[in-house]
């Protein structure tokens, strides 16, 4: 077999083998296949696309390439999920302890965050002294005891894709549906759960920008899902506007723990509620409105409250920060971000609204950047407010960097008009 073979079948538009995937990927993960051949392989792959059996086959393959998480010692039905990446999107914060209450196994390995979008990893270590590390023997005792844990992907998961995306990124390739899809789905199909919901996002601050493309991603991946046998659903859901009131990394565990309490924001409520019910609904455990009751109730007793707490305590963190958010650090100064005239907020950039948030040290442009966990936005109006000049729009948690840029950045982002607009939060559902 010889990739230069491999490289012209793809490019004269042929479906390529899952022997010819595996040898691909096994011999560019080891140096054999070198970047310029590795190259054109990908924009044959970008302009003639894959069958789902190619982007599955090509999934697995890259999952194989490290190592692959066993959780058959975790006693019950192991539920997942995965964002594509969104803006104050602290969804796995809320759901995590919820699915843990309702009696399910949250067992979960997160990203850090890169560019606009935020990490889960990240707003969890601004919990003092939380570890994100655990033995894998120590994860699985852990779900076991409390049905819960939610820790940092090992080095060795998926060495192919991580070798795959940071060439993809300076060749052009990045936006290819078929690349994407087995990208998320390798690391999905390696951490071993039995049920995942993908939560495609769409819209200004996502990286699918219309409904058509997200929902193509969508049920490729739920399609991958199915044919590497593993129950998999998909929610569209909006990312024209950021998700929640708080965007940085403690802002956006106190707004958790907020929701957790029952006073937080109805957006986040429903795409968290959206999710949980496609979970408990795979799990034969709960459908639609019973399911969203039980939820309900497991916030109105505390109990998933409490799963949070269990999890901060067992993975050796500060839980009376859980039970006191105002123990969490504070940035040292709050800047207003005001409305310059009468209006509805008919538009907010969303991406921009991110890049704020990063340029105020809450985010990453490059992987190695340092993050501040105290800084961050505050929204107080979202699309559809009436707002007057000199109205608070958005707080700016800061440090002394990057306020300039973020309250440049918020003008561009915000737009103020004549017209009262509404967002609908849940594009669709994909089984």
């Amino acid at each position: 077999m010889r990739i230069i073979d491999i490289i012209i079948k793809k490019r004269d538009n042929q479906i390529l083998s899952k022997e010819e995937l595996e040898f691909v990927i096994r011999n560019y993960t080891n140096g054999t296949i070198p970047d310029y051949q590795m190259s054109s392989l990908l924009m044959a792959i970008y302009f003639n696309g894959m069958t789902k059996k190619e982007a599955t086959d090509l999934a697995i393959a890259m999952r194989d390439s490290g190592d692959v998480f066993d959780l058959s010692a975790i006693e019950g039905l192991k539920v997942d999920k995965h964002s594509t990446g969104g803006v104050g999107d602290k969804v796995t914060l809320v759901l995590a302890p919820l699915m843990a209450a309702v009696g399910l196994k949250f067992a979960k390995m997160s990203g850090r965050g890169l560019g606009h979008t935020g990490g889960t990893l990240d707003k969890l270590e601004s919990i003092e002294n939380f570890k994100i590390e655990l033995t894998e023997e120590d994860f699985v005792k852990q779900v076991n005891e409390i049905n819960l844990a939610v820790i940092g992907q090992s080095k060795n998961i998926t060495p192919a894709d991580k070798l795959l995306y940071a060439l993809r990124d300076v060749t052009g390739t990045v936006p290819s549906i078929p690349l994407i899809a087995s990208s998320i789905m390798s690391k999905k199909l390696a951490s071993g759960s039995d049920i995942i919901c993908l939560d495609v996002k769409v819209g200004s601050g996502a990286f699918m920008q219309t409904i058509k493309e997200a929902e193509k991603l969508a049920r490729l991946m739920v399609e991958i899902g199915a044919l590497a046998n593993k129950k998999v659903q998909a929610v569209l859901t909006n990312m024209d506007e950021p998700l929640g009131n708080n965007i940085g990394n403690s802002l956006e565990v106190i707004e958790a723990i907020e929701t957790l309490n029952g006073e937080g924001p109805k957006d986040l409520e429903t795409v968290t509620f959206t999710i949980g019910a496609l979970l408990m609904e795979a799990a034969n455990l709960a459908k639609g409105d019973e399911a969203i009751q039980l939820m309900k109730e497991k916030i109105a007793t505390k109990e998933a409250l409490n799963k949070l707490i269990e999890m901060v305590e067992k993975q050796g963190g500060n839980s009376a920060q859980i039970k006191n958010p105002d123990l969490f650090k504070k940035a040292p100064q709050i800047v207003a971000f005001k409305a310059e005239k009468n209006g509805y907020i008919e538009k907010m950039e969303t991406e921009k609204i991110g890049l704020a948030a990063m340029v105020l040290g809450a985010g990453r442009a490059q992987k190695d950047d340092e993050i501040d966990h105290t800084v961050g936005l505050s929204f107080k109006k979202k699309i559809g407010a009436y707002v007057k000049k000199g109205d608070v729009i958005a707080e700016i948690h800061a440090q002394e960097k990057g306020v300039k840029e973020a309250l440049t950045l918020l003008k561009e982002a915000i737009i103020i008009g004549n017209d009262k607009k509404t967002i609908t939060l849940i594009e669709g559902i994909i089984k």
